[in-house]
């Protein structure tokens, strides 16, 4: 199954979009964890948003998610994946984090966190991240830099 979708760069003027998206999609998770706040999951993003390391994924004629690859010196994070709940299911996750992955230009590996019981996890593990560490509430992964071409 295709899906398509592009990356379009994101601006500043994004930011409280994608704070909004934020706490949609992570309210079920961090409300079982006993830890939304609505104000907080909102102010977490916004002091941290970095525009020219994020994407919005634009499918279907609108803005349907976001994902941020970071660069560091020894890996690449992907942070801020957030896919609406109208799209979630249907493959552009799935379809977004190949894209991400397959368009790796040097062999620093991705890295990623989760929280705990997220049915994200899932996701992450069938594109090939495996668990670094854990506490009761993150789940930190890796993967190599392109899973598709390095697994054997």
């Amino acid at each position: 199954m295709s899906v398509d979708f592009v990356l379009r760069p994101t601006v500043a003027t994004d930011a409280a979009w994608i704070a909004e998206l934020r706490a949609v999609v992570m309210r079920p998770d961090l409300e079982r964890l006993q830890r939304f706040d609505p104000v907080r999951v909102r102010e977490r993003f916004l002091n941290g948003f970095q525009p020219e390391h994020t994407y919005i994924i634009h499918s279907d004629g609108v803005d349907a998610g976001v994902i941020a690859v970071r660069p560091e010196p020894d890996s690449r994070w992907i942070e801020h994946f957030y896919v609406a709940p109208a799209h979630q299911g249907k493959g552009l996750g799935s379809a977004v984090l190949r894209h991400v992955m397959s368009a790796s230009v040097d062999e620093r590996p991705f890295r990623l966190n989760v929280l705990q019981g997220s049915p994200a996890r899932n996701l992450y593990e069938r594109h090939g991240f495996v668990v670094e560490s854990e506490d009761p509430v993150d789940v930190f992964m890796m993967a190599p830099a392109n899973p598709l071409t390095t697994a054997h």
